[in-house]
């Protein structure tokens, strides 16, 4: 999933489950910053003190950067959560070890994990590891299928796409049905074949809301996928999450998305047709200025880097990636800072599940 989702359905859904202004921007900006949180290692301060960090992305969408690709250290607990073949704890033994990490929507592991962050709600970066567990929760529905090392199972052919059917958006605008063009295979096969890691050789596809496509795995079999409704189904149980979060209930018993709000996302997951994620994003940030939602007109922003960003107010920095080498000067907030707090929950929720969860269910990953 790209932005539009992870930011502005995560602020969305937040707000339908009753977390005020102040808190869904705080769950939604933390869902979206674990794409953005690319630069790793010691934040050194002109006081002597250090801070240690972890990135929680290498830039997946730079599909040609295999470099970065193949950095894939953050894909297991961040963006391709193992599903067990969607079996709960204590089964699935007789698997292989590739077929029980492949990512799988709303799997036991992924709801355990909800569940986990849920019994943390009174920790003071509680929102920001909502946020991150959310990024995750709803990734398991855009990725599943594929996962998060390098293996044949991730290579894809006959990769072909059509547009989700609509008439009109949300907005008002018509719009015409249409099918794209057959996909260029030998881009996708070549991406494949070089680096079989997370879904890259698919790109994008996965994370577009609007898509409808298909395409053959590395096991040659046909998988028809449905965005539209892989994502609304997703954002249905972010707010049965969000809504069990602040009732402190960790069996996930709340009620998901009134039929009117899920008929609103719906549309403008369908009608929100384009290929680059931040105008998609635009277009949801419009809807929601214009007080599309029963909370009422809110003028929403994300900046993840420089002037006005939750790093630019912890460490003074606009700079977008880090040389290693800055002194940076320490400002007394800095610890209760969101950025730090984010930071503290990326480690938090990487250390939960690769030492916690994943054992629980037989799986060892770095």
């Amino acid at each position: 999933m790209q932005i539009d989702f992870h930011h502005a359905v995560t602020y969305i859904v937040a707000r339908l489950a009753d977390f005020s202004h102040e808190e869904a921007q705080i769950v939604a900006y933390s869902a979206q910053y674990v794409d953005d949180a690319t630069n790793d290692g010691y934040i050194e301060f002109d006081t002597g003190a250090l801070y240690s960090r972890i990135a929680s992305a290498h830039k997946m969408l730079d599909y040609k950067n295999f470099n970065d690709l193949a950095n894939h250290h953050a894909w297991i607990p961040f963006h391709f959560l193992p599903g067990n073949n969607g079996l709960p704890a204590g089964q699935g033994d007789d698997l292989g070890f590739i077929q029980r990490i492949i990512c799988k929507p709303n799997s036991y592991v992924a709801r355990d994990m909800v569940a986990e962050c849920i019994q943390r709600k009174t920790d003071r970066n509680a929102l920001h590891r909502l946020g991150i567990t959310m990024h995750v929760y709803a990734d398991t529905w855009a990725h599943q299928g594929f996962v998060g090392v390098e293996d044949a199972i991730n290579r894809a052919s006959q990769l072909t796409s059509k547009h989700a059917e609509h008439t009109s958006d949300s907005m008002g605008d018509s719009i015409k049905d249409y099918f794209s063009h057959l996909f260029d295979h030998a881009k996708g096969e070549f991406v494949a074949g070089a680096l079989p890691l997370g879904h890259g050789a698919v790109l994008s596809y996965p994370d577009r809301p609007y898509l409808n496509w298909a395409y053959t795995n590395g096991a040659g079999e046909v998988v028809n996928r449905d965005n539209p409704k892989d994502f609304l189904e997703a954002a249905d149980h972010m707010c049965i999450a969000m809504k069990s979060f602040r009732a402190g209930d960790a069996s996930l018993s709340a009620t998901g998305l009134t039929p009117e709000d899920k008929d609103k996302i719906d549309k403008l997951i369908r009608g929100t047709i384009n290929e680059d994620g931040d105008i998609r994003h635009a277009t949801w940030l419009k809807a929601i200025r214009k007080a599309h939602f029963s909370f009422g007109k809110i003028d929403l922003t994300y900046v993840p880097k420089g002037l006005n960003s939750w790093k630019h107010a912890a460490l003074g920095t606009t700079e977008a990636k880090d040389t290693g080498n800055e002194d940076f000067i320490y400002n007394p907030n800095f610890l209760d800072s969101d950025w730090k707090k984010f930071h503290d929950a990326l480690q938090m929720h990487r250390l939960y599940v690769v030492q916690e969860l994943l054992p629980k269910y037989g799986i060892c990953a770095a």
